[in-house]
């Protein structure tokens, strides 16, 4: 079973930069984007065998997730639950016979951090969801989690210490994630594999020096890591300020 996730920072600019494209050549069971910023209605994708899932934020053009699957789940939530109530897209559960699949796009917590402790509240509140479904099923986990989760994620965490997506409480809430029963699948395959980045700033010729940071991610339960053959970056892929990463799981 191949699964795609890419942040795709507006899927109606993405498809003329060849989002078609590369969708139709990866041919992957599920596909899942972050950050479409766009309603559902304002775009017509035709994605013939695909089953279409959108959870649009309700301030237009912002946020927004959406997933594509082959595979007819059999049930879809969008959001946290009661438990947590947001308006801007970021969650689309599908649960599958056999795990969930966690859609997310993480909130940012702003260059001047003034939304780190929304940020913090949201992480307690999605870990704590993440292992009530892991109780029923295993779980895939994928998006753009807004984190660089060690020194290696990124390429120069000296000089970004204190920087949104790399401070010490995003980092250690993904600890904590990760400490409850999960995997980074990137980091189970490539434990020491250096310059693996997921994201550059449109800052001037920043990607084609690859000075970035690997934020988008693969999170499997641990009893899935047996089934889980490949993770990969697709660096190449332009269209985005992200690139697609991908995960092959045994059936």
């Amino acid at each position: 079973m191949k699964l795609i996730s890419w942040n795709v920072n507006g899927i109606r600019a993405c498809v003329t930069k060849g989002f078609l494209s590369f969708f139709e050549e990866m041919d992957a069971d599920i596909f899942c984007l972050q950050e479409t910023k766009c309603q559902q209605s304002q775009i017509k994708l035709e994605l013939p065998g695909y089953h279409q899932y959108w959870n649009d934020a309700e301030k237009k053009g912002y946020s927004g997730t959406a997933v594509f699957s082959k595979i007819k789940p059999e049930n879809v939530q969008f959001g946290l639950g009661d438990n947590f109530v947001e308006k801007e897209g970021r969650v689309i559960t599908l649960e599958f016979s056999s795990f969930y699949l966690i859609n997310v796009y993480t909130p940012n917590a702003k260059r001047d951090l003034a939304r780190l402790d929304y940020r913090l509240e949201w992480e307690d509140a999605f870990r704590n969801y993440l292992l009530k479904l892991d109780q029923f099923k295993p779980i895939v986990l994928c998006g753009d989690l807004n984190v660089a989760h060690q020194e290696i994620d990124l390429r120069n965490p000296k000089t970004n210490k204190n920087n949104s997506g790399f401070t010490m409480e995003e980092r250690g809430k993904m600890t904590q994630l990760l400490e409850s029963g999960f995997i980074d699948s990137f980091r189970y395959l490539y434990p020491t594999k250096e310059f693996s980045y997921t994201w550059w700033s449109y800052m001037n010729k920043v990607r084609e020096r690859n000075i970035g940071w690997r934020i988008d991610y693969f999170i499997v339960s641990e009893r899935l890591k047996e089934r889980l053959e490949k993770a990969e970056i697709h660096c190449d892929v332009l269209g985005s300020d992200h690139c697609p990463i991908a995960i092959e799981l045994s059936v």
